[in-house]
């Protein structure tokens, strides 16, 4: 390619850094050539790095094809660059989608902070320290904080979902979908409120544990029909009432608060519903998107690996 590699433009640059929006172009046209790749059956790209991205004639970005695995049909590769490769690929021997995941993960990083980032530090890196000090200096003034941590939310999710396997849940949680969140929620039911810790008034038989039911049966025809402000609404109602407590509702209503951008409610309402179900990995993935939703990247992590650890010991009992 005439116009050299990505590693030239960004680490070695001699009269100018690499403008922000190239770095985003970079990004979307590496993820949509991986795309094209797995589309044509060739999921397993080994190596990728910045100097495996190329330029052409008209500035365009281009994935080199010779990190394409066309002779390997296990993910074996015989040859490999230590300085890119990623952790699983060590442990295995083998490039898996997730390993290139990862590998895609850490070239986002690159591009955020203009250097390279060791894939085996990638992680060490987003956990430990404020993600604003990565970003590069050069890039000062050139995009909104909204911009930066869009393209932050991607290299993580990349890094995280390639090394903490997770069940369909926990990937709608990583990815913030919180309409996959809310048919995973409603499918459950009230399933998972059976051995919880309730508590029951001496009013239980009364008007008054009647109108806190139906208070709670309509939350729950809002919540089917996406009423989300009706639903926290009555689901408020159920709980003022005090007849009984249910993780589910709380959860039900951290959704809704999710839905109407309320990030902080929904964690406090995440964090009440596992201190009545302390094992529910439910909660503790809603407490991993409302953290994600405050900016507390980290934590979000943290809490979401909770979840799946939770769901684990679950699905093995």
């Amino acid at each position: 390619m005439p116009n050299e590699t990505l590693a030239k433009h960004l680490f070695h640059w001699e009269s100018q850094p690499m403008k922000w929006a190239m770095r985003l172009r970079v990004a979307l046209h590496i993820a949509q050539a991986l795309e094209y790749c797995t589309g044509k059956g060739r999921a397993l790209y080994h190596d990728l790095n910045a100097y495996r991205v190329l330029f052409d004639d008209d500035s365009n970005p281009r994935l080199s094809c010779f990190g394409l695995m066309k002779n390997s049909r296990d993910g074996k590769s015989y040859s490999t660059n230590l300085a890119f490769t990623p952790p699983e690929y060590l442990r295995t021997g083998r490039v898996t989608p997730e390993s290139v995941m990862y590998s895609y993960g850490t070239l986002l990083l690159d591009l955020l902070s203009g250097k390279h980032i060791p894939p085996s530090h990638a992680l060490d890196l987003i956990r430990d320290r404020n993600i604003q000090m990565l970003i590069d200096s050069c890039l000062e003034g050139q995009f909104s904080n909204a911009c930066s941590m869009s393209l932050v939310n991607g290299l993580t999710q990349n890094l995280y979902a390639s090394t903490t396997p997770l069940s369909p849940h926990g990937q709608a949680c990583l990815r913030t979908d919180l309409t996959a969140i809310h048919e995973i929620i409603e499918k459950l039911g009230y399933k998972d409120d059976e051995g919880a810790a309730t508590e029951l008034s001496f009013q239980m038989w009364t008007n008054q544990m009647q109108d806190s039911l139906n208070f709670k049966k309509k939350g729950d025809i809002a919540f089917r029909h996406k009423d989300f402000a009706n639903a926290a609404e009555c689901y408020s109602r159920f709980i003022e009432g005090g007849t009984m407590v249910s993780p589910t509702v709380y959860a039900r209503r951290s959704l809704c608060h999710l839905m109407n951008d309320m990030p902080q409610e929904a964690l406090n309402d995440a964090v009440q519903s596992q201190v009545i179900s302390t094992a529910w990995h439910i909660a503790s993935y809603l407490q991993a998107v409302a953290l994600s939703a405050l900016g507390q990247e980290n934590e979000g992590h943290a809490a979401l690996k909770d979840g799946s650890m939770l769901e684990s010991k679950r699905n093995a009992l």
